[in-house]
């Protein structure tokens, strides 16, 4: 068992989640990187323990609470109790209408989404209730703040963004701090792939954000980082958006009657 601090993070195989872990890998974390792409968790473990890191994938669908309790047990087990938790793990939909959405694909998006967000809350939060400290980052959206047509998973982060709140305050007492990102459109893999196959419109995102640039996978993770740190002891509760001025600009460059200057 290693004597490092140690990050938990779900869905840490791609995207978001291996931007995470390779930022708290970079701070002196060993990486716990749970996710059901053995090939991509197993490649970044490898990467991540080169030099002097340390970093052990584990297979796990986070939609399964056994599965997820049983991977705790297992990292508490290799690594130690869990320090950080950054809840990464999430299916991401194309739009659809609530008439004809395919319920199947709905109840699995909340159970992966939302219920995998309470299952490795629950599993590692314990972990850092018996040590009184921790910090936890969820994974919410600016679709936690407005209505967009992804029926499952639109309602599914405004949820989350709650249950942030919610064990922010049962989790508090015991110094342990639930905070939230809540990012816009991130430039990932998927998000490049889906604008190559033409099913995301580029120029469309882009018009209604303040600034002229989507954050990366690397700039969540700053912001994770800043909120399980010790500059943000106080702050617990919050969704933090990393948005490009989205929510500011969404409203203000739709409105009907133009915007105050010229293309």
């Amino acid at each position: 068992m290693t004597t490092r601090s140690v990050a938990v993070v779900t869905g840490g195989a791609s995207g978001i989640g291996a931007a995470t872990a390779r930022l708290f890998s970079s701070r002196g974390y060993a990486i716990a990187i749970l996710d059901l792409n053995r090939e991509r968790g197993e490649k970044l473990a490898a990467d991540l323990t080169t030099g002097n890191g340390v970093a052990r994938f584990y297979s796990c669908d986070v939609a399964d609470a056994g599965a997820v309790d049983a991977a705790a047990a297992r990292v508490e087990a290799d690594l130690g109790p869990a320090d950080v938790l950054v809840t990464s793990a999430g299916l991401i939909p194309n739009s659809e209408s609530i008439m004809d959405m395919d319920m199947e694909a709905h109840d699995r998006m909340w159970q992966v989404n939302y219920n995998g967000t309470i299952h490795a809350c629950r599993a590692f939060g314990r972990q850092m209730i018996a040590r009184k400290r921790g910090a936890i980052v969820t994974l919410g959206s600016i679709n936690s703040r407005l209505p967009l047509p992804l029926p499952a998973y639109n309602p599914g982060k405004v949820a989350i963004a709650r249950l942030t709140q919610l064990l922010a305050v049962e989790l508090g007492r015991h110094g342990i701090r639930v905070n939230s990102v809540g990012p816009t459109y991130v430039m990932t893999e998927t998000l490049q792939s889906r604008v190559d196959a033409g099913l995301r419109d580029l120029k469309k995102i882009m018009s209604v954000h303040a600034l002229d640039t989507l954050p990366s996978p690397e700039d969540i993770a700053l912001a994770i980082g800043f909120l399980c740190s010790a500059e943000a002891r106080t702050i617990t509760g919050i969704l933090l958006p990393v948005d490009s001025g989205w929510l500011a600009g969404v409203s203000y460059k739709t409105y009907a009657g133009g915007v105050p200057w010229k293309e």
